[in-house]
């Protein structure tokens, strides 16, 4: 009887050793190795933006103290739009703060105030007039 459970032939069956014979295959081109070089990636474009966290408004840049949201009405120079905010940190800041600032939404004189600015793509040159446009421009 056979030390194998099953009695089909496998990988264990023959020397590892050996080399495979007859012709090899020809060897597969990489793609950047054409004459006229790489393909160039067709990438979006990105910029950065500043929005408000309350309401998601975009807003320009630089932030004055007593600045305001032109939708909400939210204070812009406040913790909760500062890049050190942070929920998990002491004082809910990762800057070396003395004291705890409350509220985190309120407009405060903190030193250490910069903006949070995300990066994002730019997916279109302009957005569609309407929805009526939007449909229209999918079967284009």
């Amino acid at each position: 009887m056979s030390d194998r459970k099953y009695r089909q032939r496998g990988y264990q069956d023959e020397p590892r050793d050996r080399e495979p014979s007859g012709p090899k295959p020809p060897k597969a081109r990489d793609p950047r190795d054409r004459p006229e070089g790489p393909k160039t990636p067709n990438l979006m474009g990105s910029h950065e933006v500043f929005r408000c966290s309350r309401c998601g408004n975009r807003l320009g840049l630089p932030v004055a103290e007593d600045a305001r949201c032109s939708r909400c009405g939210a204070d812009l120079h406040s913790c909760i739009q500062c890049v050190s905010f942070d929920t998990s940190a002491r004082f809910e800041c990762s800057q070396p703060i003395t004291a705890r600032v409350a509220p985190k939404d309120a407009r405060n004189n903190c030193t250490f105030f910069a903006p949070r600015t995300t990066v994002e793509r730019q997916t279109g040159t302009q957005g569609p007039t309407s929805a009526r446009q939007a449909f229209d421009d999918l079967f284009k």
